[in-house]
């Protein structure tokens, strides 16, 4: 088994939070190495999630809480955000997930969901779980693969 550190917080469903979450993030992926690029794609793709539970996941009666989970590797960097969740089995969370495929309408996931296809982007890989609220799993490795244009090679770069 691959060792790692697991953080979670949980914030109420409000806009005000977003900032807090985007900090720690930040925090965190500085902590790893990330590139300041990197990060700065990172603390979009959480802000893009959060917003997308804030705006969604609740009704206006209710008081809802949004679970952020960070799987810390040595290489790469997990992240849980999850709507009507309670705290995280990572494996079970793995599990449910299934890969994010933009062929799927918008509107299987939720209403106003195009903040996933910017996600897609600058994450590593994407994964929904829409079982019960959603959890969108995403995957950030701290060396980013670039494809060289003239000659499609992958290389790495830090």
């Amino acid at each position: 088994m691959e060792r790692f550190d697991f953080v979670e917080i949980k914030v109420p469903a409000k806009a005000e939070y977003v900032g807090v979450v985007r900090l720690t993030m930040s925090g965190i992926a500085n902590r790893m190495g990330f590139s300041y690029e990197a990060i700065e794609d990172l603390k979009v793709a959480v802000s893009e999630a959060i917003t997308n539970a804030v705006s969604h996941a609740y009704n206006e009666k209710e008081q809802g809480e949004i679970t952020i989970g960070f799987g810390i590797y040595e290489d790469h960097i997990e992240i849980m955000i999850a709507d009507h969740g309670g705290s995280f089995n990572l494996t079970e969370v793995k599990n449910g997930t299934g890969p994010y495929k933009n062929t799927e309408p918008v509107e299987t996931l939720r209403e106003g969901g195009f903040g996933l296809f910017l996600i897609e982007a600058l994450m590593d890989d994407v994964k929904i779980n829409n079982n019960y609220g959603v959890i969108v799993l995403m995957t950030k490795y701290v060396s980013e693969k670039e494809v060289d244009i003239d000659d499609d090679q992958v290389s790495t770069t830090q």
